[in-house]
C-alpha cells in the first residue's frame, strides 16, 4: 500500500510539474508576444511624440487649436486659416487662403495656377499635386516668392500691435500726471530698470538717450513673445532662426552706423600697439563685429527652442510611461521646467538687450589714448 501510495504521489507531482511547465511556457511565448506588441506601439507612439514636436517648433500657414478623428476616420481642424502671397513668374501675384491647402491635403488652385504646400514649403505643381525629387530625395519643383503671412508673422504684428497701444497710451497718461496709470504701473519699473541698470551703465549718461527706444522695444518684444511660446497656443516666434538674424542684424546696424571715430579706430589701428601687429590684428577685430550678432542670434534661438524640446518631451513621458510612478513624476518635471521656462524668458529677454547696450557701449565710447 505504501509503495503503491509513494507511486500516485510521485505520478501526481510529475503531472503537476509538467503542467505547470506547459503553463509557464505558454506564459512566455504569450508575455512575449504582448511585449512584441508593447514594444512596437512604443515605438510607434515615440514618433508620433517626435513628429508632434517637430511640428510644434516649425511655423505654419494656418493657426491652428486642436485636430481630432472623426468616426469615420477623417481628421477634422479647428483654428484659422492666413492669406498666402505668392509671386510667380508665369501667373504673377497670387493671393488666396491656405484653407485651400486644407493642412497640406489638397492642392491649391488660383490664377490657372497650382500650388502645394510640403513639408511646410510651398511648391508649383500640376492638378494632381505631383512632386519630383532628385537622387537625395529633395523636392526639385519651383518654390514660387513666398510673402505669406505665416503664423509667427501674424503673432509679431499683433504684439507690435500691443506694445504700440500700451506705450502710447502710457505716455499721454505723462502728459497729465506724474504717475502712471492701470498697466502702466507694473511697466514703469522694468523701464525704469532698463534705463538704469542695462543703458545708462553700459552706454554711459551721454549717449544712453538715443538707444533707449531700441532698448526699451527688444526687451518687452522678447519677453513677450517668450512668455506666447509657453502657452498652450504655441507661438514660438524667437524659435525661428530669421526672427533672431533680424533682431541681431538690427544690433550690428545701429552699432556700425553710430560707431564714433574712435570705434573704428580701435578696430583698425589700435593705439598703443606694435605696427606688425596692427596688420594681424585689424581682421581679427573686424571679424569680431561679425561675430558678435552671431552670437546674439545663437544665444537666443538655441536657449528658446533647447527649452520647448526638453519640456514637450517631459510631457510626453507620461503617454509613453502610462504608470502610476512615471506618469507623475513626469507632470511634476514638466511643471516645475514650466516654471523655469518663465524665469528663461524674462532672462534671455534680459541677455540680449544687456549685450546690444554693451555692443552700442563700444560704438559710443571716447578713449583716452595715452
Amino acid at each position: 500500500m505504501r509503495r503503491n501510495f509513494s507511486i500516485k504521489k510521485i505520478t501526481f507531482l510529475l503531472f503537476l510539474v509538467s503542467f505547470v511547465s506547459m503553463a509557464q511556457h505558454h506564459g512566455n511565448e504569450h508575455a512575449q508576444h504582448a511585449a512584441k506588441e508593447t514594444e512596437e506601439s512604443g515605438s510607434s507612439l515615440k514618433k508620433d511624440i517626435k513628429d508632434f514636436i517637430g511640428h510644434h517648433l516649425l511655423d505654419s500657414h494656418d493657426f491652428g487649436l486642436f485636430s481630432y478623428e472623426d468616426d469615420h476616420g477623417k481628421e477634422i481642424h479647428f483654428g484659422a486659416p492666413l492669406p498666402v502671397i505668392l509671386f510667380d513668374s508665369e501667373s504673377g501675384l497670387n493671393v488666396f487662403s491656405s484653407s485651400k491647402f486644407h493642412h497640406g491635403e489638397e492642392v491649391a488652385e488660383n490664377n490657372g495656377s497650382y500650388f502645394k504646400l510640403y513639408h511646410g514649403k510651398i511648391y508649383k505643381t500640376d492638378a494632381a499635386g505631383t512632386i519630383s525629387y532628385d537622387e537625395h530625395h529633395h523636392a526639385t519643383n519651383e518654390k514660387p516668392l513666398d510673402f505669406s503671412i505665416t503664423k509667427n508673422v501674424a503673432f509679431i504684428f499683433l504684439v507690435g500691435l500691443f506694445m504700440f497701444l500700451v506705450f502710447t497710451k502710457m505716455a499721454k497718461n505723462y502728459k497729465t500726471s506724474a504717475l502712471p496709470k492701470g498697466f502702466g504701473r507694473l511697466l514703469e519699473p522694468l523701464i525704469l530698470y532698463v534705463r538704469d541698470e542695462i543703458a545708462i551703465p553700459n552706454i554711459g549718461h551721454k549717449q544712453y538717450r538715443k538707444y533707449m527706444s531700441y532698448l526699451l522695444t527688444v526687451f518687452f518684444f522678447v519677453w513677450i513673445v517668450n512668455l506666447l511660446g509657453l502657452t498652450p497656443v504655441g507661438i514660438n516666434v524667437t524659435n525661428n532662426i530669421a526672427v533672431t538674424l533680424s533682431l541681431s542684424l538690427i544690433t550690428y546696424l545701429l552699432t556700425t552706423f553710430t560707431a564714433n571715430k574712435n570705434y573704428w579706430k580701435h578696430i583698425f589701428w589700435m593705439p598703443g600697439v606694435p605696427t606688425p601687429m596692427k596688420f594681424l590684428l585689424a581682421p581679427i577685430e573686424l571679424l569680431g563685429t561679425i561675430i558678435k550678432p552671431f552670437s546674439l542670434m545663437i544665444r537666443l534661438y538655441a536657449n528658446i527652442t533647447a527649452g520647448h524640446i526638453v519640456l514637450m518631451s517631459i510631457i510626453g513621458m507620461m503617454f509613453i510611461f502610462k504608470n502610476w510612478i512615471g506618469s507623475p513624476l513626469s507632470f511634476g518635471l514638466a511643471f516645475a521646467l514650466s516654471l523655469l521656462e518663465l524665469l528663461v524668458a524674462a532672462l534671455q529677454a534680459y541677455i540680449f538687450t544687456m549685450l546690444s547696450a554693451l555692443y552700442f557701449g563700444s560704438a559710443v565710447e571716447e578713449h583716452d589714448d595715452h
